[in-house]
């Protein structure tokens, strides 16, 4: 499943030719791509026709496009992408994807016409429309700034108001019941990395199982876990609650330092199931340290990086700089 790094890259190169655009037209291909919407595929089609697209909004690994029609209240259409699911930008005159299962005709202010096209070839992905609400701080319940990340997306959001009706400047601040539950990620600038840190050392979990648990912290899975943990020189398994502070601090401060990086290769590719929105790869793959590298030699220290079985997938790490302890 992509993780944080390669949905920004898609939400980043979506946000302008998506915000402020009308909805002219709905095509489902694929029923199935619909699992996740609460009704039938009518209704799927019918909300989201006229409507006008606020945003494409990001948390952690979640990716949605608040809408509204006027005098309506703020919805979102929320995009899994699973295994393999894609959100490409098309031309309304370019063939059809082979694999492609939902379609959406936009009109753009300034770009005219776009085609929203939702590509999944294992069919693990989905779109669906689902009711928004408040964020419990009051902040910005994801990423949409059109800038890089750092920004406060709260301040960004002042510009992209104006895209939207005037009743709708509150969106900002709402997100799909589908994500309500889903932790902030290191990258948000609302994100609170004294809680993590304190929550992370109550735990008596191993450090990368609560890594990968969403509602401690999102947007980190398998790939950025084992990369970070190297970077940390600590085992996948140690027990959070045996960490001192300083290196659970530490810890959250390489999660930083790898997803930063990650963006700006533009994600991991391993093959074309993860692509951005024009079908490029990222290539961040050629950076990594102990993922996929089990037998190769630790950049650190020559030992060879161990995998080992781990939560019906895998941990790789180097057995000689990342030692677990008691």
């Amino acid at each position: 499943m992509p993780e944080l790094p390669e949905v920004e890259v898609v939400r980043a190169g979506l946000h302008p030719a998506v915000t402020g655009a009308v909805v002219d037209h709905v095509d489902v291909l694929e029923p199935r791509s619909l699992r996740r919407h609460a009704g039938p595929e009518a209704d799927f089609v019918e909300r989201l026709t006229g409507a006008v697209l606020l945003s494409a909004v990001r948390r952690g690994k979640f990716l949605w496009f608040p809408f509204a029609v006027p005098g309506g209240p703020v919805e979102a259409l929320v995009a899994h992408l699973g295994m393999s699911g894609q959100v490409l930008l098309r031309s309304r005159d370019q063939v059809d994807d082979r694999l492609l299962r939902i379609r959406l005709d936009l009109v753009h202010p300034a770009l005219g016409d776009v085609r929203l096209a939702f590509v999944d070839q294992r069919i693990f992905g989905s779109m669906a429309l689902d009711d928004t609400e408040p964020t419990p701080d009051g902040r910005a319940a994801g990423y949409s700034s059109p800038t890089i990340l750092g920004h406060d997306a709260e301040a960004d959001a002042g510009s992209l108001h104006d895209h939207g009706p005037q009743e709708d400047r509150g969106w900002v601040t709402r997100i799909p019941h589908q994500v309500a539950h889903i932790a902030r990620d290191p990258l948000d600038p609302a994100f609170d990395e004294r809680a993590f840190v304190d929550r992370l050392l109550a735990r008596r979990s191993g450090v990368k199982r609560a890594l990968l648990d969403q509602g401690l912290v999102s947007g980190i899975g398998n790939i950025y876990a084992d990369e970070s943990l190297w970077a940390a020189k600590i085992h996948f398994d140690q027990p959070c609650s045996s960490l001192s502070r300083r290196r659970a601090a530490l810890l959250l401060l390489e999660v930083k330092a790898v997803l930063f990086k990650a963006l700006a290769e533009g994600g991991t590719s391993f093959d074309q199931q993860y692509v951005n929105v024009n079908g490029q790869s990222g290539y961040f793959s050629h950076s990594l340290n102990a993922y996929g590298q089990q037998g190769k030699p630790c950049p650190r220290c020559g030992t060879p990086i161990s995998r080992v079985a781990f939560m019906n997938r895998s941990s790789h790490f180097c057995p000689r700089c990342q030692k677990l302890t008691t």
